[in-house]
């Protein structure tokens, strides 16, 4: 009898683990984010700086932010069409908290700094040149 109670624990604490709840994807309040892009023709490297998007989505189970292809999108357009870069690799680098956000940022300029902490060939672009713009979910 005790090793069929044990059996019916361990199927309740299986159950228990596949039906995990699924995480859900929402609307930030605040999503902190920054673009870099780079190119394979030259040395040239542009940052923006960190901007609050809100209304964001992201998604909680993945800790993703949703649409992240779309925002790297915007920038390649804009650094494409105003400053006549076309042919670059963008990617968006994103965080919930300003804090986290200005960490990696911290970060991914020492990477690319040389041996004296300076980043040659890189511009900043400012929120008042260029702003990521908030994407919009379809039901698809």
């Amino acid at each position: 009898m005790m090793k069929f109670w044990k059996y019916i624990l361990l199927v309740f604490v299986l159950t228990l683990m596949v039906t995990k709840a699924d995480g859900k994807i929402i609307v930030a309040e605040h999503m902190y984010m920054f673009g870099f892009s780079a190119s394979f023709t030259d040395s040239t490297l542009y940052i923006t700086d960190i901007q609050d998007v809100p209304g964001a989505s992201f998604d909680t189970k993945t800790k993703f932010l949703i649409g992240r292809d779309l925002y790297s999108s915007q920038m390649k357009e804009f650094l494409a069409e105003k400053k006549g870069e076309p042919n670059r690799i963008c990617l968006v680098i994103f965080a919930t908290t300003m804090k986290k956000a200005e960490k990696k940022f911290q970060n991914l300029k020492k990477k690319y700094a040389g041996k004296d902490g300076i980043i040659y060939g890189l511009r900043y672009l400012k929120s008042d040149e260029f702003k990521f713009e908030a994407v919009e979910l379809s039901d698809d």
